[in-house]
């Protein structure tokens, strides 16, 4: 799972369809999920961009990576990424 979107690096380059993936994912409390997502032009090569987010997680709800998914689409940046 991951999610696509057109994005721009940290030097101002603009990525288009952009490959954005959670990786790192822990629980950090037994009701937080803390994640680094990282930014790909391809899976080949490095990262472009990586940065930490954190989320509330419902042990009753879908499995941490879907509900980690599920906080960055309701995020403003990533409102219209698409699963991929």
């Amino acid at each position: 799972m991951a999610l696509k979107k057109s994005t721009t690096a940290i030097y101002g380059n603009q990525v288009l369809d952009a490959y954005h993936r959670i990786e790192n994912l822990r629980l950090s409390q037994k009701n937080l999920i803390s994640f680094h997502l990282k930014s790909y032009v391809d899976t080949n090569y490095p990262s472009f961009g990586e940065s930490i987010y954190h989320c509330a997680y419902d042990i009753n709800g879908e499995n941490p990576i879907k509900q980690a998914y599920l906080h960055l689409k309701s995020l403003p940046e990533f409102a219209d990424a698409v699963d991929c």
